[in-house]
């Protein structure tokens, strides 16, 4: 509230020239350069040591839980969006001409994306994975090829888009792709390589405990620095919201998409408010308002910052000292989840898919809905291993269904306000989910917690109580200078010795 009133001031008589703007911001930018400088040693720590602290068979379980848990959570905010946006038409009163254009569409390709989301899963270099991910691109080459009129050539390898044929050659116009990299964690490809590496390590018993302490060590460190953090976190929230609300420009553009922009928050509303709760209140039987206050501070975090990922630390400290959750939960399911489960992000994409069918009177059918559903489901899902994710994956949405991919200009404007709100919504899905897991985990996570006691307080406590239980039958069967054991609960025979 501070920050709004704040920015709102200063806009109104503050008279601020772009190069003051910028400096207005800097405590703002402090904050998240400082919370963007744990996120690697916090999800490789806690991953590795998550994952290590499991047997794999468990580990398993837990993984597939999560998955289906973010996987429904998922495809019922889409379908949520889909319903509201069908039902308030945000866009059947406008036009697209009414509405000014802002950025550039990016050229994308829904094949190439896919194809760099699972490369990404795999980087080549993990050294270079902490700070770029592996994008494609497409350039034009134009080949010219020689036609014998008596004869036909085909040329081995074309991909033919455009082709000009003349008396003698044919000018075709063929792609080539090129690699490149782009700043920006791959959070994708360290989660893949500390999920290998944790269970490695985990097989490894006593010569992989070195490795594991380390990590322990680094993630409880890490942890501290997060504290420390939190003291700062509310001055640099502050200047965070007041420093956008001045470089704001253009107010006029929330009127033209109000309808719009309130489909989307009543959507998210719903999702949060309703829909995960119950989901929370079902499967685990405890007050799901009561755990959400609990994440209240990773909420507003996530709402001010905007990053799923930049939000993390926060969302472990929640979650582990407010709600109480494992960390044998927490640190494997709250990376997996900033990085995969975008409930918020599915919703919005969905209902602006729609939305700009609905500027450019196109009735959308039963396929091209269905289309969107799934294509928002999976563009979601793999929005932290595409470049640019959020230009991108709306993209892949728009051309699946064929609706013109530049209109994506006609939403950017708004786009900062509305992912503030969608990325709680994803950071709140991801905390009752480590909930959700923990309450279906319970039995094998307190199988665990027997063995590791006995393992711990006594390793050989089974093997000395029988061996008491033999010493003393021996000393009740010695008989003139010998002696007779009897183990009736497994083997029978009698000994004697005669000295």
């Amino acid at each position: 509230l501070l920050g709004i009133g704040v920015g709102v001031l200063v806009r109104e008589y503050g008279k601020l020239s772009n190069l003051d703007k910028f400096y207005f911001s800097f405590p703002g930018e402090l904050l998240m350069r400082m919370l963007k400088l744990i996120i690697l040693p916090l999800i490789i720590s806690s991953m590795i040591t998550g994952v290590a602290a499991l047997d794999s068979n468990i580990s398993g379980k837990i993984g597939l839980r999560a998955v289906v848990y973010y996987f429904c959570t998922t495809v019922i905010a889409v379908i949520l969006g889909i319903v509201l946006v069908v039902t308030i038409k945000p866009g059947v009163t406008q036009r697209a001409s009414e509405i000014d254009r802002v950025g550039s569409t990016p050229e994308v390709s829904t094949v190439d994306a896919m194809l760099d989301l699972i490369r990404n899963m795999f980087p080549e270099n993990l050294v270079q994975a902490c700070f770029q991910q592996y994008k494609t691109k497409r350039e034009k080459v134009e080949v010219t090829t020689v036609v014998d009129k008596n004869s036909s050539v085909f040329p081995e390898e074309s991909i033919t888009t455009a082709t000009t044929a003349a008396a003698s050659e044919n000018k075709t116009q063929e792609y080539k792709i090129v690699g490149m990299y782009s700043n920006g964690i791959n959070a994708l490809g360290l989660i893949v390589f500390c999920l290998v590496f944790g269970m490695v390590i985990g097989k490894m018993g006593e010569k992989g405990q070195v490795l594991l302490d380390f990590f322990n060590a680094l993630n409880e460190a890490t942890m501290r620095i997060v504290q420390i953090i939190m003291w700062y976190m509310p001055i640099g929230i502050m200047f965070l919201i007041a420093g956008k609300i001045i470089e704001v420009e253009d107010w006029e553009i929330f009127r033209k998409l109000g309808l719009y922009m309130a489909t989307v928050i009543s959507g998210l509303a719903i999702h949060s408010g309703i829909i995960l709760p119950l989901i929370y209140l079902i499967i685990v039987r405890k007050n799901p308002f009561r755990f959400a206050m609990g994440m209240a501070q990773a909420l507003l975090t996530a709402l001010m910052i905007s990053s799923s990922s930049a939000t993390l630390p926060v969302t472990f400290r929640c979650a582990e000292e407010k709600n109480l959750i494992d960390k044998r939960i927490t640190r494997f399911v709250l990376p997996v989840g900033a990085t995969i489960n975008m409930d918020g992000t599915a919703l919005y994409e969905a209902v602006a898919a729609v939305f700009i069918a609905q500027l450019n009177d196109l009735e959308l059918g039963i396929g091209e809905i269905v289309t969107i559903s799934v294509t928002a489901t999976a563009a979601s899902i793999g929005a932290a291993g595409v470049p640019q994710a959020g230009l991108v994956t709306m993209v892949i949405v728009l051309s699946a269904v064929g609706l013109p991919a530049e209109d994506v200009t006609l939403i950017i404007a708004v786009d900062w306000l509305l992912d503030r709100f969608r990325t709680m919504v994803n950071v709140l899905g991801d905390a009752f989910g480590t909930g959700v897991v923990e309450k279906l985990s319970k039995k094998e996570l307190e199988q665990m917690d027997i063995t590791s006691e006995v393992n711990i307080v006594n390793p050989f406590a089974l093997e000395t109580g029988m061996l008491d239980n033999d010493e003393t039958e021996a000393k009740k069967s010695y008989i003139n200078g010998g002696f007779s054991v009897d183990k009736s609960d497994t083997i029978s025979f009698t000994q004697t010795s005669q000295f």
